[in-house]
């Protein structure tokens, strides 16, 4: 019997990589010597690199980079067998480095995830992949541009600081000291988010208030982005305010397109054409998928709803959900291609709890579900 699993994270509880290792220690239990092929996914976001690491046996790489307040933090990155160099900002940016009360979008930097792509350059990688969710920045990938040689300057010459604050002043942007060597490379960006850069739908609008922002913050952030866009426009000859994907990871969406020619696709689709997902879906009797909470919300460009497309595309394989928490509307993810959804919760128990019982409540309730698709397979069911 092969299996494969291909659980997203559960978000502030596990990786994805960490989930699929305790699905697979509750199949042995029920059929020991099963084929288990563990395909750990991620919509961009949260576990990428990991993901990616797991599935394609790429190298991963420790680097120490600018962390989104200036401080020194080790995020990882990975090049894989192809050469594909993969970045997962959250690593160098995300909101998760930044304690609660000092969260500011006007000063949180995407240095760090501009000094990763640089890095992955200079190791000779020239296709890039980069997952840009969970980002504490608002400064349209300013920081990212600097650390790749761009100079933004203001009206007396001045190189901007960091941060979506600076951007008010930016007057003037100099390419000539970029890295030639990106002339060369591929971008693409793994993102589900399809907000513009700015305005009522924008990214300070829509995520500024998540990283810190208040509501006068969210205005002058909104008018710093489309400052931002006015200029690289002037300067670069490009339209990147209206473009679907720009206002990502607060505008680094709209800074890899101005200065990386990048590519904004969908994560869940990138993420499982690069693991090469129907290439493992052959001979699979079951395939196990998961993810922290699965609602109506869950439609829209989830994971497990992705894998469960690809499956019901390549044959009629059973699909399975288990899930932390079950919400309003997840019925519509049966008339997408998962069968069944599974909580791993098996008592009354608080998030905490349940958190800190992740690891045995999934080896637990991905046993439960084996011995009922065998219940149905003897039965010729499934």
């Amino acid at each position: 019997m092969k299996i494969l699993l291909a659980p997203d994270s559960f978000k502030g509880s596990a990786s994805s990589l960490e989930i699929a290792r305790w699905m697979e220690q509750g199949v042995r239990r029920v059929v020991p010597d099963a084929e288990v092929v563990k395909l750990p996914v991620a919509d961009g976001g949260e576990g990428t690199v990991e993901a990616f690491c797991e599935a394609a046996g790429g190298q991963l790489l420790p680097v120490p980079v600018t962390g989104p307040l200036g401080k020194r933090v080790t995020a990882r990155c990975a090049i894989l067998p192809d050469g594909t160099g993969v970045i997962e900002m959250a690593q160098a940016s995300g909101l998760t480095l930044v304690e609660k009360d000092r969260r500011d979008p006007m000063v949180t930097t995407t240095r760090g995830t501009g000094e990763l792509m640089q890095f992955l350059l200079d190791k000779g990688c020239r296709n890039f992949l980069l997952g840009i969710g969970g980002s504490a920045t608002n400064d349209g990938g300013a920081g990212m541009a600097q650390a790749l040689g761009v100079r933004l300057l203001d009206a007396d010459g001045k190189e901007l600081g960091p941060g979506g604050g600076e951007l008010a002043r930016l007057v003037r942007i100099d390419r000539s000291g970029m890295d030639v060597r990106w002339k060369q490379c591929r971008v693409l960006v793994a993102s589900d988010v399809t907000n513009p850069l700015c305005g009522p739908q924008g990214a300070s609008a829509v995520y500024g208030p998540q990283k810190g922002a208040t509501p006068e913050m969210v205005r002058i952030l909104d008018a710093n982005l489309a400052n931002l866009a006015r200029v690289v426009r002037q300067e670069c000859g490009l339209e990147i305010a209206s473009v679907p994907g720009a206002g990502a990871a607060g505008g680094l969406g709209a800074g890899l397109l101005a200065f990386c020619q990048a590519e904004i696709r969908p994560g869940v689709d990138t993420v499982l054409d690069a693991v090469h997902l129907e290439a493992h879906l052959a001979g699979a009797d079951l395939v196990l998928t998961g993810e922290g909470a699965m609602d109506a919300q869950s439609l829209f460009g989830k994971c497990p709803v992705g894998v469960a497309r690809r499956c019901k595309a390549f044959g009629a394989i059973p699909v399975v959900a288990l899930v932390g928490g079950i919400g309003p509307g997840v019925g519509g993810v049966h008339g997408v291609g998962i069968d069944a959804v599974f909580s791993l919760v098996n008592r009354p128990m608080s998030l905490g709890e349940a958190i800190a019982e992740v690891q045995n409540l999934t080896i637990d309730a991905t046993e439960q579900i084996l011995r009922l698709f065998l219940i149905g397979k003897n039965r010729g069911q499934v």
